[in-house]
């Protein structure tokens, strides 16, 4: 067998089994290593498969995800579920197809080519002759996948390409959904964790005696600077918690960067360099153009704190996550406990929405190192506001330097980026030692490391995006990642994409401004990408366009940004239109996308107004606060976001693309931010550089 010719996810499961079971009941329950985020990626995949199958969606039941149960497929992130689970699943749902019509003609006697399969009856002609149901067999799909099956063309396609309602909606809205949070299991106690007052605190003496006295108390724990509580109630495991944090005292050092001078800091740590692109030179340039842009560290803010429950029995761990990566965290729990891979089972459940590597994997070793004290009793933990907004891993702030050599009309000759960012990737189970929070404070503590970042092949950390989508003769691009930082670091939603974007953007329109020029008709000047030319005149007719060569400087303005994320992935063109009074209010938001198939196209433009809503956010208010000792953002109050008055109004227009389906989730953030940033310097005549676009920020560009 060629498994090359096999989608990636099913080389490493080729298992048929592992991905879809037929039973005598009337369904077929699929599996996929993808998990449910709240983008309603299951709903696109169940799609998928019933469309192979030849089934009604309702007929198609989606499996959690379960580790030694579901295939193993990594990490749900980068927009890559339907690229890659998808393409796995519709050529493991077609094999199916084939080896089902298969054994009904073997049965019946009967031409296979001459079947077909209709809401799971196997019909001839007319005639119905059997259905899955009625011939289903385990060991039938106990095989292995081979490449050559033959997919159901795509003008036969009866599912995929049509909006479906999503089956968890109105259970969310109406409150009655159970996310993990609303989990409760038989005996089950309560956990809390008592964190340092700092990063790098040491415990210098901590009295836990008082809070083991409390009725009520389970267990009081403390492993070097670890220190947890569990109780018979919630309300019991808060207080004791607090108590025991009273009894704590605490040495602390400063080890925090200045978060007024970032760029500085960036530019002066220990860096790795990745030379994304070396220039070839050339000439005909006649001026060289320059700017600076920046992007602080960011939080997740999830609105649900991280939550997760573990019961051990003495020999084994069964864990209850909204993890992102199931089997990765399997793996690195088994590592922090010492424990074979075997004995842990790791369950996803649903939580609030993370977009990227927040607090779910820490708080699943909380819960775990909290359990092996409770043998036999569940113990659930949850994350207060302050852990998650001060403890889970922040978003990179990056520092970008870019450069153009421009000719006589003004345009780019030579490109040059240069960029400072800490790594965007500190998930687990991808290294020796664990990246779970608690495992570096035992007594005996797994040694702290550094964030780092995916190959480019496979999209790349503070370098995605990094490469302008432009045809420009020369370009010289270079990414520099910092390390020996003290903030823990990780994925946060489009990674550096969302920075690059910002800045390549921006400086393009600060390009075509000083070369006199209409900013929508210089980018298009220097476009050799069909659809990335189709992705931005479509954003800018449904915006009603104008042409300008300079700022309208009246308080409301327009922007424009394009990106193609990854530059392999969805392309994506967005205005903006903005007012700046007191402060920025954007209005409208008018994007198109191009993302090839859309499986469900209205799930399609949930998610690009979903990422485009975040980056509004992420560009006018978002900043992590610290100072030289300890994280500050311990509520919405010290931490705001984007509420429900400020919605902008958003229109997401999807073009027909063609070819494979692209990921959705991620690639509305970067253009957004920058259409916005473009909107404020239309608006107002002045350039405002670095995020977030705060209102002392704007007077300060004033002034200068």
């Amino acid at each position: 067998m060629n498994a090359a010719a096999l989608p990636a996810s099913l080389q490493a499961n080729p298992r048929l089994s592992t991905w879809l079971r037929i039973g005598r009941d009337g369904h077929a329950v699929v599996s996929s290593g993808k998990v449910e985020l709240g983008q309603g990626i299951l709903g696109a995949l169940a799609q998928i498969a019933a469309e192979e199958l030849g089934l009604r969606l309702d007929q198609v039941r989606m499996a959690p995800a379960v580790t030694g149960a579901s295939p193993d497929e990594a990490v749900t992130s980068g927009s890559l579920s339907v690229q890659h689970s998808g393409a796995a699943l519709r050529h493991a749902c077609a094999q199916a197809r084939a080896l089902y019509l298969a054994r009904a003609a073997a049965l019946h006697g009967v031409d296979e080519a001459a079947l077909q399969v209709v809401e799971g009856d196997i019909v001839l002609g007319d005639r119905r002759i059997t259905c899955y149901w009625d011939i289903a067999d385990s060991a039938l799909l106990d095989t292995d996948a081979e490449p050559g099956v033959a997919l159901r063309a795509a003008d036969r396609y009866t599912l995929v390409g049509h909006a479906q309602p999503r089956n968890d909606i109105a259970d969310k809205v109406f409150g009655e959904f159970v996310f993990i949070h609303d989990l409760v299991l038989p005996a089950m106690v309560h956990g809390r964790i008592v964190r340092p007052p700092s990063p790098d605190a040491v415990l210098q003496r901590c009295d836990e005696e008082a809070v083991r006295a409390l009725d009520g108390v389970v267990a009081v724990l403390r492993d070097g600077a670890q220190l947890g509580v569990v109780a018979e109630t919630e309300v019991l495991a808060e207080r004791a918690a607090a108590k025991l944090a009273k009894a704590c005292t605490w040495s602390e050092t400063e080890s925090l960067p200045d978060a007024q001078a970032l760029r500085s800091w960036l530019q002066s740590r220990p860096s790795t360099v990745l030379e994304l692109r070396r220039a070839t030179p050339v000439g005909g340039a006649v001026r060289t153009l320059a700017a600076s842009y920046s992007k602080p560290f960011v939080r997740h803010a999830s609105i649900g704190p991280s939550c997760a429950l573990a019961l051990f029995d003495g020999d084994a761990l069964e864990v209850w996550t909204h993890s992102q990566a199931i089997y990765n965290l399997q793996k690195d729990l088994g590592l922090a406990f010492d424990l074979p891979a075997g004995n842990i089972r790791v369950r996803h459940v649903q939580g609030a929405g993370c977009y990227g590597h927040n607090g779910a994997d820490d708080v699943a070793f909380d819960a775990a190192w909290l359990a092996r004290a409770c043998p036999g009793r569940p113990v659930r933990v949850q994350w207060s506001r302050a852990d998650e907004l001060c403890w889970s891993p922040v978003g990179p702030a990056m520092a970008i330097d870019l450069e153009a050599d421009v000719d006589a009309a003004g345009r780019v000759r030579a490109w040059r980026h240069r960029g400072w960012s800490p790594g965007h990737g500190l998930r687990p189970g991808r290294g020796a030692t664990p990246t779970l929070l608690g495992s570096w404070y035992l007594a005996t503590p797994f040694p702290r490391v550094d964030a780092v970042d995916a190959p480019r092949a496979v999209g790349g950390g503070g370098d995605r995006n990094a490469e302008p989508l432009y045809a420009f003769p020369s370009c010289d691009v270079e990414c520099r990642r910092v390390t020996d930082v003290p903030m823990r670091t990780s994925a946060l939603r489009a990674l550096g994409a969302f920075a690059n974007v910002f800045a390549i953007e921006s400086f393009m329109d600060e390009l075509a401004l000083a070369a006199g020029a209409d900013p929508l008709a210089y980018r298009l000047a220097q476009l050799d990408d069909t659809r990335a030319v189709a992705v931005l005149n479509a954003a800018a007719t449904a915006a009603g366009w104008t042409p300008r060569t300079l700022p309208a400087g009246e308080g409301r303005g327009q922007g424009i940004g394009l990106a193609r994320y990854k530059n392999t992935g969805a392309w994506c063109a967005v205005v903006a239109e903005v007012q700046v009074e007191e402060r920025v209010r954007v209005l409208r938001l008018h994007i198109a996308v191009d993302v090839g198939l859309a499986v469900n196209p209205d799930g399609v433009r949930q998610q690009i107004e979903g990422g485009a809503l975040q980056a509004t956010s992420w560009a006018l208010l978002e900043a992590a606060h610290f100072d030289r000792t300890r994280m500050l953002d311990t509520g919405w109050e010290h931490y705001p976001i984007l509420r429900f008055p400020d919605m902008p109004s958003v229109e997401v227009q999807l073009l027909p693309g063609g070819g494979p389906s692209l990921g959705a989730g991620e690639a509305s953030l970067g253009p957004t931010a920058a259409a916005i940033a473009n909107a404020v310097h239309d608006a107002l005549g002045v350039r405002v550089r670095d995020l977030p676009l705060l209102p002392d920020r704007i007077l300060q560009a004033m002034e200068a």
